[in-house]
């Protein structure tokens, strides 16, 4: 592999895992007892190889390629979001869905709050909550997974711990 730079974004203070992992951890009654009423599971795994195609998880990937065709989601569908699109196979009641986690990821968590207010018009107040949590989840895992292919890459001198595509993921400074 010609890339020398680990570019993918990862929990590079310990603060900002605890500060995700406290807003996750306060919600967990209502991911246990009413967000699957909310968002079925092809849905949740198409938002989360959504937000995983942005953030470039080679573990959360693989996991959810398989969650994921497991649900019922097609290999053709899968395809897309791997190549960073929202498939023209997507459920019409879920695009929106899928374009906002998109843009929610590749905003870092800052959605354009007309997005926002728009999601929110579209699914109403409790699912688009259920929709941003389910975000939420996958990001943590998405940047616990690449902070530890950035300790592999840092420990072996830059050896491992890359992925093919690295400078797909390359963080534009704002």
């Amino acid at each position: 592999m010609s890339q020398s730079e680990f570019t993918r974004r990862f929990y590079n203070r310990p603060s900002l895992f605890f500060q995700d992992f406290k807003q996750v951890f306060g919600q967990r009654k209502f991911i246990r007892n009413t967000m699957p009423e909310l968002i079925s599971h092809d849905f949740q795994e198409r938002l989360m190889m959504t937000v995983t195609e942005v953030n470039g998880c080679r573990y959360c990937r693989d996991f959810h390629l398989k969650e994921s065709l497991k649900s019922g989601v097609s290999e053709a569908e899968l395809a897309e979001i791997l190549e960073g699109r929202i498939p023209k196979d997507t459920p019409a009641d879920e695009y929106q869905a899928l374009a906002y986690a998109q843009h929610w990821a590749e905003n870092e968590k800052e959605p354009d709050p007309e997005i926002w207010a728009n999601l929110v018009a579209n699914y109403g107040q409790e699912k688009a909550d259920a929709i941003e949590l389910v975000l939420q989840m996958i990001w943590m895992g998405n940047l616990s997974g690449n902070l530890a292919d950035f300790i592999i890459f840092k420990l072996s001198f830059g050896r491992h711990g890359l992925v093919e595509d690295e400078e797909k993921f390359a963080i534009m400074d704002i």
